[in-house]
């Protein structure tokens, strides 16, 4: 199996095999809480003007994102799995976007498969690659606003090689890394409206998931299936 660790819009433009497209702050974290909560269908897109035109077909879908981590205008919910509220997206069909995870999976069309990637279920993640033994693995680091790499992807992309490859991990101690690099943002009393705390647990709280978000593909438009493993 040969495995790479890729980044950005170039890394999913250039991803082959079965891909994992990781954002773990947090769009790829908060879609793992959102079918937890009960929603129905997840639906990925890069424009939001495809949000909003999907919303306006369809009334009763719930609106999830983010741009530049703030919650666009007309959307229920920002990018935030701790702000998330249950009764309000059980049943439902969501529409997604942010500035970086669902802009991966819109241009990684070189891939044979895609899931999603992110710590809440990296075991899982695990498992079905090694259940799957495909020949080529991609794990594409979107980073921040698919501008720059960060702490929390990468690490994530390295845990998930080293679990396939049979080599250690030092979870804790990636967690220090992050808490003190690209993650500071979540703690600072600024910030907390949008980039709350309670996000930074929750997104780092490893293996919570026994499940797979796989992209599908539905007339126009990708979806996120969820498979238990």
């Amino acid at each position: 199996m040969k495995i790479e660790i890729l980044h950005l819009l170039e890394g999913a433009k250039n991803a082959e095999g079965l891909t994992v497209i990781i954002d773990v702050f947090r769009a790829f974290s908060t879609t793992c809480y959102a079918f937890d909560f009960g929603a129905e269908k997840i639906i990925p897109v890069g424009n939001i003007n495809d949000a909003y035109q999907l919303k306006n077909h369809h009334p009763d879908y719930v609106l999830i994102g983010e741009r530049n981590e703030q919650k666009p205008e007309g959307f229920d919910f920002g990018n935030s799995p701790s702000q998330l509220i249950k009764h309000k997206i059980t049943g439902k069909t969501i529409v997604h976007t942010t500035s970086s995870g669902t802009q991966g999976i819109v241009n990684a069309r070189s891939a044979t498969e895609i899931i999603t990637g992110s710590f809440v279920n990296a075991g899982t993640i695990v498992r079905y690659i090694k259940e799957k033994q495909p020949e080529d693995v991609s794990l594409v680091c979107m980073g921040y606003a698919c501008e720059y790499p960060t702490d929390e992807d990468t690490l994530c992309a390295e845990y998930i090689k080293n679990e396939l490859e049979g080599k250690p991990n030092n979870f804790k101690k990636m967690v220090n890394i992050i808490r003190k690099g690209s993650g500071a943002r979540f703690f600072d009393h600024d910030n907390q409206e949008w980039a709350p705390v309670k996000d930074f647990e929750l997104c780092l709280n490893l293996n919570r998931f026994n499940f797979v978000l796989m992209v599908e593909k539905e007339n126009a438009h990708n979806y996120l299936r969820k498979i238990e493993i």
